[in-house]
C-alpha cells in the first residue's frame, strides 16, 4: 500500500488489524485538529493585538476564510471513515500556504512590522502538526517545505525588520532541529503502532489455531468413547438382558440401572465433546436440547427463544456459539441458583446474536477477572473464542437481578436452508 494511505500493507489487511490502525490515526487526527485551532486563535489574537500597518481587511478575510475552512475539516472527520484521515496530510500545506502568506502579506509591504515577525513563530507548529501523521515520509514532506517558507519569509521580511542574517539562519535551524525531531516522533509512534498490530494479528492467529486444535481433539475423544467406553457397555448390558432369567433379579436391575446410567452419561458426555447434534439438527435445535439439560440438572425454568433462526441453516458460528451457551448455562446451574433463564437466538443479517439471562444472584466481571486468576478460564476461554473470531462477549448484570451475557459474532454460511438457496 502507498505511502498516502493511513493503513500500511505489511499488517496484511485483517480487518481488526485496520481498525487498531484505523484507531491510532483517528487519535493523531483529532490531536492535529486541536493543534490547528490553537494555530486560528493564535493568529486572531496576532492581528487583533498587533495589526499590520497595509492590507489587514486582506488579512482578516484569509483568517476568515481559514477559520471556517478548519471548522469544516472538523465536521468531516467527526464522521468517520478513513477518508478524512488519508486526506488529513494535505490540510498541513493549506496550515503552511496560509502562515507563509500571512507572514509575507504583513512583512514586505511595511518598512517595520512586528507582525511579520509574530506569525513566523506559528511555523514552528507546522512540525508539531505533521509529526501526528503516522507516516514519516509525509510528515518530512511536509517539514521541508516548512523550514524553506520559514527562511525565505525572514529573508523577505529582514529589510522591514532590521534582522541580522545571524538571527535568521539560528531561527531557521531550531525550526529544522524541531522538523527532525517531528519525523523521528512520527516514525515511533508508526514503528510502535505496527508492533501493535503484528502482535495482535500473532494473537488472533494463536487463538484461530487454538480453536482448531481443540476442535480436533474433542472430536478424536468423542469418537474414542463412542467407539470404545460406550460400545462395551452398550454390549455389556445387551448380554445382562440375556441372563435376566438365570441371576439374581435384584442384582441384575441394580447392574441394569447402573449401566443404563452410565451409558446415558457417555452419551451426554460424547454429545458435549463433539456435538454432532449440531451436524444433524442446527443450532437452535441443538440449544433446545442444552436448555432442557439444564433445566432437569438446575431445577429452573427455561425460556427458549429461536424463531428468527432457521433450523437448516448451518453457519462457522455454530461451534463457537453452542460452546459458549453450553459454559454459560452451566455456570447458571453450579452457580446462579436462579428461578428462570431465557436464550434467545437471533440473526441479524451475516450477524448472529446469543442472549442468556437469568434472575439469579448476578456475577461482576470483578468476579470473572478473580476467577481467571485463579485458573478457572471456562469463561474468558470462550470470551477469547468469540472475539478471536471477530465478534464481542459481554457479562453484565441484569435490569434488575441475575446476569445479562451477550454475544455478536458475524459468520459465513456454510449450508444455507433451501428457502434461501432457491430464493437466491
Amino acid at each position: 500500500m502507498a505511502e498516502s494511505s493511513v493503513l500500511p500493507a505489511d499488517l496484511g489487511g485483517s480487518p481488526d488489524l485496520e481498525r487498531i490502525i484505523l484507531e491510532h490515526a483517528y487519535r493523531g487526527a483529532y490531536l492535529q485538529l486541536a493543534l490547528r485551532g490553537v494555530l486560528v486563535l493564535f493568529i486572531a489574537l496576532t492581528l487583533a493585538f498587533v495589526p499590520p500597518m497595509n492590507d489587514a481587511g486582506v488579512c482578516v478575510a484569509i483568517l476568515i476564510c481559514y477559520a471556517l475552512w478548519s471548522g469544516g475539516l472538523a465536521l468531516w472527520t467527526r464522521r468517520g471513515g478513513p477518508g478524512p484521515v488519508n486526506a488529513m496530510w494535505l490540510a498541513l500545506f493549506v496550515d503552511l500556504a496560509v502562515l507563509g502568506c500571512l507572514t509575507l502579506l504583513t512583512g514586505i509591504a511595511a518598512q517595520q512590522s512586528w507582525t511579520a515577525d509574530i506569525l513566523s513563530n506559528g511555523l514552528f507548529v507546522i512540525p508539531l502538526l505533521a509529526s501526528t501523521q503516522l507516516r514519516p515520509g509525509v510528515c518530512a514532506s511536509v517539514v521541508v517545505p516548512t523550514v524553506l517558507v520559514f527562511l525565505a519569509a525572514s529573508w523577505a521580511t529582514m529589510a522591514s525588520n532590521e534582522e541580522p542574517w545571524a538571527s535568521i539562519l539560528l531561527s531557521t535551524m531550531a525550526l529544522a532541529v524541531l522538523g527532525a525531531g517531528a519525523v523521528m516522533l512520527s516514525r515511533i509512534q508508526r514503528s510502535r503502532v505496527l508492533t501493535i498490530g503484528h502482535l495482535v494479528r500473532d494473537r488472533t492467529a494463536l487463538l484461530a489455531e487454538l480453536m482448531g486444535l481443540e476442535q480436533r481433539e474433542r472430536r478424536a475423544l468423542s469418537e474414542q468413547l463412542h467407539d470404545g467406553a460406550l460400545q462395551f457397555v452398550l454390549a455389556a448390558k445387551m448380554d445382562l438382558d440375556d441372563l435376566t432369567g438365570s441371576a439374581d433379579p435384584e442384582a441384575v436391575d441394580r447392574i441394569t440401572h447402573a449401566l443404563t446410567e452410565s451409558a446415558t452419561l457417555l452419551r451426554a458426555t460424547v454429545s458435549e465433546l463433539h456435538p454432532t447434534v449440531l451436524d444433524r439438527v442446527g443450532l437452535a435445535r441443538a440449544l433446545g436440547d442444552l436448555t432442557r439439560s439444564a433445566q432437569a440438572r438446575g431445577g429452573f425454568d427455561v425460556e427458549l427463544l429461536t424463531s428468527e433462526w432457521v433450523d437448516d441453516l448451518r453457519t462457522s458460528a455454530d461451534d463457537v456459539l453452542f460452546s459458549a451457551a453450553r459454559e454459560l448455562l452451566s455456570n447458571v446451574v453450579k452457580h446462579a441458583q436462579a428461578r428462570t433463564v431465557r436464550v434467545e437466538l437471533a440473526r441479524w443479517g451475516e450477524h448472529a446474536v446469543l442472549d442468556v439471562t437469568d434472575d439469579g444472584c448476578g456475577i461482576s466481571r470483578e468476579a470473572i477477572d478473580r476467577s481467571l486468576s485463579r485458573g478457572h478460564i471456562g469463561l474468558t476461554s470462550h470470551e477469547l473464542r468469540v472475539v478471536a473470531a471477530g465478534g464481542s462477549f459481554s457479562v453484565h448484570p441484569g435490569s434488575r437481578s441475575g446476569t445479562v451475557a451477550h454475544i455478536d459474532m458475524p459468520f459465513e454460511i456454510v449450508t444455507a436452508p433451501d428457502s434461501l438457496t432457491t430464493s437466491a
